[in-house]
């Protein structure tokens, strides 16, 4: 086998057996597939399909024995319910600020300006679907929502806010019970170590499901079908760029780390999303390795499942442009009163919507149902360039709560900077375990 070596003789793989590396050579040869020939890309769906499937089918073990594990070893509730509290103060500010730039953008922009279109000319029913699903987004449907039907249900199923409760309640149970659940804890560690172990392997199929949702994209919808909203897809893009780098990189740079060595860090897992337009297709690594890079495992089991329910940076910046793109596209003028209104709905309908598959075009149909002056059969607008960015949103999201999650852990005095600092600097885990011995 082929290997290299670096400045101190230790043995590394060569480039080509990174895993950023070959899902970037997957994403490329997907996308070329899907342009030159679209029935076989579109007919590789199936790839990135069960891909995800597999993903998904370990993510509720990844979070629960996270979870549990690390609430059981702080030993302390009132740190626990500490932690929680610090994050939700988080998301509740960025997600709030990623809302109103996302108006500011749309109003000073104006990208659906020019377009002049009646709304009684939109075919409503192709957003029929999507409009349904977003009446069933209610306070009330959203708190039953989380209360599962048996303590084990969550573990079968998908619905992350269940499985941070059944999480929450058994790491809280073995806290209370002290010693007696000292056996319990050890044998769920063990367990977690098989279950990250299973993680790793599914990792290795990642260049075959990025391959395969690529192909599909491309081959299905075509590059050109971005031509005639590539203003919008353009704009939304180079927004949750600006919102990446310069508003999470002024709190990445405060919190003493760089956003882009961050990046670079995340770069496999963010090439992952970036191939199957799904930040779940990365959360089981994402939690790895944050707990890699000196965050501590409460922090990371609370922070990161937590954040992908409430802590949407992307989701809500497309929500607020796109809301302002269909009003301005069908000449709907809308008062600085409607928009804070509007801005008000998209805050609890995004939140409404955690764990509902399509969560973007969900949330964006509450959104306008309540605010009636902007019509809801003007998403037919986007939805053919909505499979593009969602790409966008999902990496943005990503990104967010890595943050997020560095950023808590610091605030609780959980964060090694040491281990950050190597970790961001490209340091391997063994090469950290040698400095620190």
């Amino acid at each position: 086998m082929l290997v290299q070596a670096d400045d101190a003789g230790r043995e590394t793989p060569p480039w080509w057996r990174h895993l950023y590396v070959q899902v970037l050579v997957a994403i490329a040869c997907g996308a070329v597939i899907g342009h030159f020939w679209p029935d076989v890309g579109a007919s590789l769906k199936p790839l990135g399909d069960a891909f995800i499937k597999l993903v998904k089918m370990i993510i509720a073990p990844v979070i629960f024995l996270t979870l549990v594990t690390g609430i059981a070893g702080i030993r302390n509730l009132g740190e626990v319910g500490r932690v929680a509290l610090k994050a939700f103060v988080y998301f509740l500010f960025f997600s709030t600020l990623a809302l109103i730039i996302g108006l500011i953008v749309a109003n000073t922009v104006q990208p659906g300006a020019s377009l002049n279109i009646d709304p009684a000319t939109l075919d409503a029913g192709q957003v029929s679907s999507y409009a349904s699903k977003a009446h069933e987004v209610t306070l009330t449907g959203f708190l039953m929502n989380i209360i599962p039907t048996s303590l084990l249900s969550p573990l079968v199923g998908d619905n992350i806010l269940q499985v941070l409760l059944v999480s929450i309640l058994s790491g809280v149970a073995l806290v209370l019970i002290g010693e007696p659940g000292k056996p319990v804890l050890a044998m769920l560690d063990r367990i977690g170590a098989v279950v990250f172990r299973i993680v790793g392997l599914l990792m290795r199929l990642a260049p075959i499901g990025a391959f395969g949702a690529i192909a599909f994209t491309v081959g299905n919808y075509g590059v050109e079908s971005l031509a005639n909203l590539a203003e919008l897809v353009g704009l939304f893009y180079l927004t949750a760029i600006l919102f990446v780098t310069v508003v999470l990189g002024t709190v990445a740079r405060l919190a003493g780390f760089s956003i882009l060595k961050l990046i670079r860090y995340l770069r496999a897992e963010l090439l992952l999303v970036l191939g199957t337009s799904s930040s779940e297709a990365a959360l089981p690594a994402l939690i790895e390795k944050m707990e890699d890079a000196g965050c501590a495992k409460a922090v990371v089991g609370l922070v990161i499942p937590t954040g992908y329910s409430f802590n949407l940076d992307g989701t809500n910046i497309y929500m607020t442009l796109a809301a302002l793109f269909i009003a301005q596209a069908t000449g709907v003028d809308l008062s600085l009163g409607e928009q804070i209104a509007l801005l008000a709905v998209a805050m609890l309908s995004s939140k409404g919507a955690a764990g509902v598959t399509g969560a973007g075009f969900i949330t964006l149909a509450a959104t306008l149902s309540i605010v009636p002056s902007v019509p809801v059969a003007g998403m037919a607008l986007i939805l053919g360039i909505d499979r593009f960015m969602s790409e966008c949103r999902s990496l943005t999201n990503f990104t967010g709560n890595a943050v997020a999650t560095i950023v808590v852990a610091k605030w609780e005095g959980q964060l090694d900077h040491e281990r950050l600092t190597a970790a961001l600097d490209g340091k391997t885990a063994t090469e950290l375990s040698e400095q620190e011995a």
